[in-house]
């Protein structure tokens, strides 16, 4: 069994978004009624949040956005997008999001943990330089990875975002940097109407974007193809010193806003495949956040099983749930993906 870590906090359930919406503390406290179960809890190493430093932060936005966000704390509700809010409380448990997922990533490389995941929220892979969107204050995943790169001295951070949704903000804070491979599959159209195959990234970046925009009906034979043919093969091209994920449960079949077939099962073969590229790597580094997800059942569930898989409660087996794919989804995913990246991987040359 692996040693894995879990970020918990109460203080991510004060983030309280207008009543109705559906990123609400419930998603949290979900999740969190599976530790109830003191063999579940037993299972997993719990990491301690710390709210991160604000140059954490300024490293991915603005000065002024920071302080927008602050200041959200002395208002019982603050609307910063329609559909984007805080309360007094979401500037802190934007702090320890940020914080709690710079703590496991910093346990994992150092060894103390092998792997984790942050079980945080207001989520953030929408979250620009400037900008609050989407649900998302602060760039969570992006403040992680800058942290990874810059103050634990790694030379290549591969960033991979399951999420119904394109992780815009974070394409944004790295398609011009080469120590950052982001892949990311997600519905389209949809929100945010970014990640289109043909975004790649730009200057010395190119060829370190890749976007896979998917029709709704995928299922999971059909991720497992995408993550087993396409993102294995380019991992390992690139050999990352540490994998993180955008972590975003809205792909399940019962989810209300997304159009996907996913069910638990399904994360826990990515995760596998997440987990056997770590093993090839990176010493099996490899640290998740949660993003999306909207069904409770559903996200309790999905997360259970991605945790069962990290621990190695669970192992499941890639190129058996890839070959359950649909064949038609694979021919409409597979030529548009190599015509863009050809270019810049010489695994996808040849093909």
């Amino acid at each position: 069994m692996r040693r894995t870590g879990i970020v918990m906090d109460p203080r991510y359930l004060e983030h309280r978004p207008v009543r109705g919406h559906v990123e609400s503390p419930r998603r949290l406290e979900t999740i969190y009624s599976l530790f109830q179960d003191p063999e579940m809890k037993a299972l997993f190493v719990p990491v301690v949040p710390k709210e991160a430093p604000v140059d954490a932060l300024t490293r991915i936005h603005s000065p002024g956005h920071v302080k927008r966000i602050a200041r959200t704390a002395e208002c019982a509700l603050s609307m910063l997008t329609p559909d984007t809010c805080a309360s007094s409380g979401s500037y802190p448990a934007a702090l320890l999001a940020a914080g709690g997922f710079m703590e496991a990533i910093s346990q994992v490389v150092s060894g103390t943990l092998d792997n984790a995941m942050a079980l945080v929220r207001p989520p953030g892979h929408h979250a620009e330089h400037n900008r609050a969107m989407g649900f998302c204050l602060f760039n969570t995943m992006a403040v992680g990875a800058a942290f990874a790169r810059r103050d634990l001295g790694l030379d290549r951070v591969l960033i991979v975002d399951w999420d119904v949704h394109h992780g815009n903000g974070t394409q944004h804070a790295f398609e011009a940097d080469p120590s950052i491979l982001f892949f990311s599959t997600h519905q389209y159209p949809l929100f945010p109407g970014t990640g289109l195959f043909t975004e790649v990234g730009r200057g010395k970046g190119e060829g370190k974007t890749l976007n896979l925009p998917l029709p709704k009906g995928y299922q999971d034979g059909d991720y497992a193809a995408i993550f087993e043919r396409i993102l294995r093969p380019v991992a390992l091209e690139f050999q990352p010193d540490l994998v993180l994920v955008s972590a975003g449960f809205d792909t399940h079949r019962d989810d209300p806003l997304g159009g996907m077939r996913m069910t638990a099962e399904g994360y826990a073969v990515l995760t596998r495949i997440l987990m056997e590229i770590a093993d090839s790597c990176c010493k099996g580094r490899l640290v998740l956040t949660l993003e999306g997800g909207y069904h409770l059942a559903a996200l309790r569930d999905s997360v259970r099983a991605v945790l069962l898989e990290l621990k190695e409660q669970t192992r499941r087996h890639p190129e058996q749930a890839a070959e359950a794919g649909d064949p038609g989804k694979w021919a409409h995913v597979f030529p548009r993906c190599v015509q863009a990246q050809r270019p810049f991987w010489s695994c996808l040359k040849s093909l």
